[in-house]
């Protein structure tokens, strides 16, 4: 086992790994930029070193400044978390080069399904059916064409070698095919210095559905079962769940066993995802891999009691899988809501600056994976997400309902967040029936956050209170000699911060 390793990253996941490596008893060495000087993670670590300016080209993107801090604090590995160099192939050889060791998979792996049509390619060799479409890169517009009418619209256009919704485009008539393949190749080459686009058929309306998957150094492969990624906004996962509403035993099985077929066809160790998606006859295809932790990891511990990040350390550390299949069971359901520095009310526009008031629900079967504190900043550098709401239920029910309670507690003042949509989302019938596909938010919130005539009077109600206290108490220190009268007004302590607390929860 490792005795010190470093983390290159920030936020709620290095704060998450930091807590894995506690309970492992190793030291956790953590890096920052100019605004993270007082982030938790540096707090919470044993170590922690300024690795350069805010943005991220200048710190955490740097490779060569992360392995020469490893190498000076006497790391032997680095977790990458994810985001960042979370899967650059480039980063995880490199480590290996300069004898650390990169926790997470190798480097061929990475490279092999990080490019979307090798890994197309790789898949349709074992024998795993994939989303219909090219397996060479498009290298011109009549080729393009060829393809859109031999597969049918609308189709999907996609970059080779990106993600995160961009460098894509949906296509619904030939007409606009020709503008959109240009469109795409720009955006791909601009954000992945890679301009191959391919083609895909465009389903519509399926589930996004993945497979946590755990892989050792001799070969030995298993899953966790699946989570429901469908609730998405621009490609974007917004809340995952484990297990998903769609799937039944023998459907977990044998996703399951293609996800585990996928990851020894690419030589895959470490934690991982494979990506599916399911259309309405519960038919699913390969769509990508994850080549590292998660954000959604949680909602899969939950439900199986496996610690993914601690598992993925002692598999880079050497150590064999300390699980079988047979070992792994699912128990109830848990949910997880991504909390964004961004606000609902305006377009979903990134909301930064310092947190005035943080607090966090509590209670039996809550988690919180966050990296904030009353007083900390919000930077306009990095990713918005700030912190991950976790739920466990019996069924999913509960779980829903306790992640309501939940949300209904979770106070972050100072910058806007989507703790609010996400409540709308769970109060949505077709969101309580499982009725999802990843155009859940584009239907049902085509007009952003929702805000109810319920939620106005109460924050008039709010007000009107708070008008009343403060001219009630005018009026008794004017009665009695005004505010330096040693005769006041008495009010009950946990009274009045009851008040705050409410005012607080509406944004006053």
């Amino acid at each position: 086992m490792f005795k010190k390793i470093l983390i290159a990253n920030r936020g709620e996941i290095a704060v998450r790994i930091i807590r894995a490596c506690r309970e492992l008893g190793i030291k956790a060495v953590a890096v920052y930029s100019e605004i993270d000087r007082k982030s938790l993670h540096v707090r919470m670590a044993d170590e922690a070193y300024f690795i350069g300016p805010s943005p991220s080209t200048a710190s955490y993107l740097n490779m060569e400044k992360l392995i020469e801090v490893a190498k000076k604090a006497g790391c032997e590995g680095i977790h990458p978390g994810y985001g960042f160099l979370a899967e650059n192939s480039a980063f995880a050889r490199k480590v290996e080069e300069q004898g650390l060791v990169f926790i997470g998979p190798p480097a061929s792996a990475i490279e092999l399904l990080g490019d979307k049509m090798a890994a197309r390619k790789t898949m349709k060799k074992a024998g795993i059916e994939v989303v219909p479409g090219t397996e060479e890169p498009l290298e011109t517009e009549e080729q393009g064409l060829k393809i859109a009418r031999k597969i049918g619209f609308p189709i999907l256009i996609k970059a080779a070698g990106g993600g995160g919704g961009k460098g894509m485009r949906v296509v619904r008539e030939e007409k606009d095919l020709k503008e959109a393949m240009r469109a795409c190749a720009s955006e791909a080459k601009s954000a992945f210095a890679d301009a191959r686009i391919y083609i895909e058929k465009y389903l519509e309306k399926p589930r996004h559905v993945e497979i946590q998957i755990l892989g050792d150094k001799f070969g030995k492969v298993i899953h966790l079962g699946e989570r429901e990624c469908s609730i998405q906004r621009r490609h974007q996962k917004v809340i995952e769940e484990s297990p998903s509403p769609i799937v039944d035993e023998k459907m977990r099985k044998k996703m399951g066993e293609t996800a585990v077929k996928a990851a020894k066809a690419a030589g895959y160790y470490n934690a991982g995802t494979m990506e599916f998606l399911v259309d309405s006859d519960k038919n699913f295809y390969f769509l990508e891999a994850n080549t590292r932790l998660q954000v959604e990891h949680p909602v899969t511990e939950m439900v199986t009691g496996i610690d993914i990040a601690k598992e993925q350390i002692r598999i880079a550390s050497g150590s064999p899988l300390s699980y079988k299949q047979e070992d792994v069971s699912w128990k109830g359901t848990a949910i997880e809501c991504r909390i964004y520095a961004e606000d609902p009310e305006n377009n979903f526009l990134p909301s930064t600056g310092m947190v005035s008031h943080y607090e966090e629900p509590a209670g039996p079967g809550i988690r919180v994976d966050a990296g904030l504190y009353e007083g900390c900043e919000i930077p306009i550098y990095y990713d918005p997400i700030i912190g991950k709401l976790i739920t466990w239920g019996a069924n999913r029910d509960e779980a829903i309902q306790r992640m309501k309670r939940a949300l209904s507690e979770y106070h972050i003042s100072g910058v806007a967040t989507t703790i609010p949509f996400h409540i709308q989302v769970l109060d949505n019938e077709k969101f309580k029936r499982g009725e999802l596909s990843t155009h859940f938010i584009q239907e049902e919130f085509s007009q952003g956050l929702k805000v109810t005539l319920e939620e106005d009077e109460l924050k008039m109600v709010a007000l009107f209170a708070a008008l009343a206290e403060y001219q009630n108490k005018k009026r008794v220190q004017s009665a009695f000699g005004g505010k330096n009268s040693r005769v006041q007004e008495k009010e009950n302590p946990w009274k009045m911060e009851g008040r705050r607390r409410g005012l607080r929860r509406f944004g006053m």
